[in-house]
């Protein structure tokens, strides 16, 4: 991409959209457009036609969606998948008729089947059943995937996607019901610490293994995958290790310096039992995680307390 690209961000004001919105000025890219809710509606096709007419962009990053946790998921699965296949298919076919030569779509790794081989690799796509507590998410991210597949086949734009797996970092959602596993726990450790509670509830029984990686690796991944000429049709962005919801726990533990115990809700669904991404593809390229677990998790409380402090604490 060139310097002066004009470069439209969808979800600039979320934890991703942020963290790519960050990378792109910090590597000299000066003509970035986004635009608030407020301003666009991405589920106005009317709309979003009309932004990408009048603003010509030469690349767009697909980073809005509407996302949470496993409780969000099982709750308001229409919303999930409705707005999420919105999003998709208005930003991609407005993109492609507006002129837009390169696209990329972030998706999200649980687009695999729930029982896929470990590491997940890309070719698992459609092998076997989704896992059922994000099914809807996950047929919109797979929908938005498969746009940008046949578009570039059928149109020669350079349209492709990347599968992010648990992502973390400034800007996350902190809502206590709706939000993903690790910044729920950190407001839930953090507030235990605040109010002397003696023990702190986890859902599920801790053994599930999760992938996770930092906004800002994922945000370096995909300014590193735009810069290539010729960059695959999708591709898994993850850290390539994986660590349990009981060790993870006690990382948030250590990281908020709280005293009390950890109590695992058995009663409550654990969610895919492992999932790990096998991320040689992208390190084929050149690409490769910077930021381990442990100074991840303490980094992403300090972002917590500043955000909290702030008044810009999202939830």
């Amino acid at each position: 991409m060139k310097k002066d690209a004009k470069i439209y961000i969808a979800g600039h004001r979320g934890m991703v959209g942020g963290a790519v919105l960050r990378a792109f000025e910090r590597a000299g890219y000066g003509n970035l457009l986004t635009a608030r809710r407020s301003e666009l509606d991405l589920l106005n096709q009317a709309a979003v036609e009309d932004f990408f007419q009048t603003k010509r962009p030469d690349v767009a990053v697909i980073a809005a969606a509407r996302v949470g946790g496993i409780h969000a998921n099982n709750t308001y699965p229409a919303a999930f998948i409705y707005e999420n296949l919105a999003i998709a298919q208005h930003t991609i076919h407005a993109a492609y008729r507006a002129g837009v030569s390169r696209l990329l779509f972030l998706g999200s790794t649980c687009i695999y089947p729930k029982l896929a081989g470990q590491p997940i690799l890309e070719d698992a796509l459609l092998t076997g059943p989704l896992e059922p507590t994000n099914e809807a998410y996950a047929i919109a991210k797979i929908a938005g995937l498969k746009l940008c597949e046949f578009y570039r086949r059928q149109y020669g734009v350079c349209y492709h996607s990347a599968m992010p797996t648990n992502l973390y970092g400034p800007g996350d959602n902190y809502h206590p019901q709706n939000s993903h596993v690790l910044p729920a726990m950190i407001r839930r450790i953090h507030e235990a610490k605040l109010s002397g509670a003696p023990e702190v509830t986890i859902w599920g029984t801790g053994t599930p293994l999760r992938e996770f990686l930092h906004a800002d690796d994922a945000a370096a991944g995909i300014l590193h995958l735009l810069e290539l000429e010729n960059p695959p049709d999708w591709v898994n962005l993850g850290s390539g290790e994986e660590i349990s919801i009981a060790d993870l726990a006690g990382l948030v533990r250590q990281a908020v310096n709280y005293p009390g115990e950890l109590v695992f809700d058995r009663s409550k669904p654990d969610g895919t039992p492992r999932k790990l991404t096998d991320i040689s593809r992208i390190r084929a390229t050149g690409w490769a995680p910077r930021i381990g677990i442990e100074a991840g998790v303490a980094m992403a409380y300090e972002s917590f307390l500043e955000e909290l402090e702030t008044g810009r604490l999202r939830e």
